[in-house]
């Protein structure tokens, strides 16, 4: 037997080799080097498998983190906790016979199903629900040789232990979980539980290319892709905000795909708007989460509308000159993670719709990026019905009250909107306080108003207001209040016997 390769004698030594064992278990190829002085010492080579930790090193199940062991992480807000809570699904109590099973007698729990389905949280729910806290867990990475696991479990004293394989394609091998491995652990009654998706585990379990002898005999413990009614109820009960977004906002998604890919697009999105990434898709996509925002309902927006709002936002509207139009909505539509695109094609040809947990961030984040006050009469024009009118007066209220006790330019909106769709008392509500603090369209329509039922006179100083800033339409109907208030003041001064009153109304009815 010659020396290890991984290992590399001095050169002023004789060498031999032999195996260390302890309690009958290979361990490591042993070193025997001779020294010139003819002394013999024993040096330890370097293992044909890494060296794994001692149990005691392995985080405890209380305190071990779910997202470091696979788990993937939810959308989260400041002072929410890492993960919300978990939802009852309807193999759970299988699973945790299976799992309490497997802490009594050693052997392999696998749970299978599709791509996002929630195997891993469910299979950590499982482990938190049925093994007690103090259980030290092993998460290896994916290749990591597990030849050298039994010897390690050995000396864990009373410690229980469980082995975890997320993803467990990674970890087979000829030096990953092998049938000698898993004999060795079973006979050890350590439990090991492993995630695998559908076609993985078909193909290993029954492929006769990838099949792999350490799933014989085993009986997988299936998660649909799918909530049934009653599992889909319990999430209708649970209060925490990321389920009930999960609730509102999945629409086609199941409840993991949506709680798993919602922090990634939404991140991606953001990210976007860099000139050297997708500015335009960026722009779109913002325009189209806005007009929803506004009223207009969710998959009813054209490319044409989306084409016309992208101009609303000047700033962002320069930068999106770097990629096209039509790159730009490619690159929002692209499915990510088989599961969604940023847009969503509506039910009619040509519409989009948002996916959800972009609508989500917008509700919960509204500060972050407000809507644009030109693109709430955009669409009311884009509403079309007089329902869908009403739908984003009601928006914009929800909206813009409280922003514009302090921002004359939206309570102006406020009144136009409510102009627009005949709530005249309301809308001149909005513009008298736009208007009073100095807003000149808002003067300019409170003026227009307050003519309309006859209030002249107190509509003349908002008229000037408006004239005086140099709004050409308050300046004209201004022109026409005054000489038709001037007919009116010069017919009574006629009336009454003044010398001069006739004539110069004769000068006002040609001049008019």
């Amino acid at each position: 037997m010659g020396v290890s390769d991984e290992w590399e004698a001095p050169n002023d030594t004789a060498v031999g080799v032999g195996n260390s064992v302890s309690d009958g278990t290979f361990h490591a190829p042993v070193v025997q080097a001779g020294a010139v002085s003819g002394g013999v010492h024993t040096y330890y080579g370097q293992p044909h498998f890494s060296v794994l930790p001692p149990v005691s090193e392995w985080p405890r199940l209380d305190t071990a983190d779910p997202i470091a062991l696979g788990v993937r992480r939810t959308r989260r807000l400041p002072g929410e906790s890492p993960l919300p809570p978990y939802v009852e699904r309807y193999c759970d109590e299988e699973l945790g016979d299976r799992v309490r099973e497997a802490a009594r007698e050693g052997g392999l729990v696998v749970v299978t199903g599709a791509p996002l389905s929630g195997k891993t949280r469910t299979v950590w729910a499982a482990l938190v629900a049925n093994l007690p806290g103090k259980t030290r867990v092993f998460a290896p990475s994916p290749g990591t040789d597990l030849r050298g696991l039994a010897a390690v479990v050995r000396g864990r004293g009373e410690a229980g232990c469980v082995l975890w394989l997320d993803d467990l394609g990674g970890h087979l091998g000829e030096h990953g979980l092998t049938p000698a491995v898993l004999a060795d652990l079973v006979r050890l009654r350590v439990p090991v539980l492993t995630t695998m998706e559908d076609e993985a585990y078909d193909a290993r379990r029954f492929g006769a290319a990838d099949r792999v002898r350490v799933l014989d005999g085993t009986r997988p413990v299936e998660l649909n892709r799918v909530w049934s009614d009653s599992e889909l109820g319990l999430l209708e009960e649970a209060e925490e905000p990321r389920l009930w977004s999960a609730r509102l906002w999945r629409g086609a998604h199941t409840v993991p795909e949506y709680l798993a890919v919602s922090p990634d697009l939404v991140e991606e999105w953001r990210r976007a708007a860099r000139p050297a990434r997708h500015p335009r898709g960026h722009l779109l996509v913002r325009a189209a989460v806005d007009l929803y925002r506004c009223g207009v309902p969710d998959g009813a927006v054209s490319g044409e509308v989306l084409r016309e709002a992208q101009r609303l936002y000047p700033d962002a509207y320069a930068v999106a000159e770097a990629e096209s139009f039509d790159d730009g909505l490619a690159w929002a539509a692209e499915q990510r993670y088989g599961v969604s695109g940023l847009l969503i094609p509506g039910e009619k040809n040509g519409t989009w719709g948002v996916f959800g947990g972009l609508l989500a961030d917008a509700g919960d984040r509204p500060g972050d990026w407000p809507v644009p006050l030109d693109l709430w009469m955009f669409a009311l024009d884009t509403a079309g019905s007089r329902g869908g009118r009403l739908t984003v007066r009601l928006s914009a209220h929800v909206h813009l009250v409280e922003r514009a006790k302090d921002d004359p330019a939206a309570a102006a909106v406020l009144g136009e909107i409510n102009f627009t769709v005949g709530d005249l008392k309301t809308a001149e509500f909005w513009c008298r306080i736009g208007a009073d603090a100095g807003h000149t369209k808002a003067a300019a329509a409170l003026g227009e108003l307050m003519v309309a039922r006859g209030a002249s006179a107190e509509a003349i100083p908002y008229l000037e207001q408006a004239a005086e800033a140099g709004d050409v339409r308050s300046q004209y109907s201004l022109g026409l209040l005054l000489v038709d208030r001037a007919k009116d003041w010069m017919n009574r001064a006629a009336e009454a016997g003044h010398p001069l009153a006739g004539r110069a109304l004769s000068r006002l009815h040609a001049v008019t």
